[in-house]
């Protein structure tokens, strides 16, 4: 299992690792899907970054399960609406009509990921939108004694619960051409 960024230091270090990278590209076309003002969840939110964008036309609430980063968070911006939660089981009885996230579900193996994808279903109203976005590839990377789990339209279809449809799908660089994959899916529900 992966060791999650628990104390203040490390989720410094990796705020600092993390300057200049955000989820911009894939929240502006977001909109397509997801009408302005819906309930928003950001999986994994980190820093906030990407919070702070859905924040700007959505109803946000962010969740982590590292309490450093819930904490770091909340000291700039102490009315935000956080949720301590594992991206696996979402322990948590709220609904949404878009959960979110960036880079965060390549932390877990297949059988995790298809036990979120199933517990997302469950939270997202009525035609909710999941949208996330994965490292590119068939592989499994350890880096600093973490797992980090390569993803390709293929190995993600093959977890996805037969109530979400495949609304889009595009490859696209972060960091070299085709790393990187977004995905979107609607609940048929």
């Amino acid at each position: 299992m992966n060791k999650h960024r628990k104390d203040r230091k490390e989720a410094l270090e990796y705020m600092a690792m993390a300057e200049g990278y955000d989820g911009r590209l894939i929240i502006d076309q977001l909109e397509t899907y997801v009408k302005p003002g819906s309930a928003v969840l950001e999986l994994g939110m980190g820093p906030g970054k990407d919070l702070d964008l859905l924040a700007e036309k959505y109803r946000v609430t962010g969740s982590d399960l590292s309490e450093a980063f819930l904490d770091l968070y909340r000291e700039k911006n102490p009315g935000a609406n956080l949720l301590h939660l594992d991206a696996v089981t979402l322990d948590t009885t709220e609904t949404f009509d878009c959960i979110y996230s960036n880079k965060v579900l390549h932390q877990i193996g297949p059988d995790d990921l298809k036990r979120s994808f199933e517990r997302q279903s469950a939270l997202l109203n009525p035609a909710g939108i999941a949208c996330h976005s994965f490292w590119y590839g068939d592989k499994v990377v350890t880096h600093r004694g973490q797992q980090f789990w390569y993803y390709t339209e293929l190995t993600i279809r093959s977890v996805v619960p037969p109530d979400f449809d495949i609304v889009f799908q595009h490859r696209y660089m972060e960091m070299i051409p085709n790393d990187s994959i977004w995905m979107i899916f609607r609940v048929k529900k």
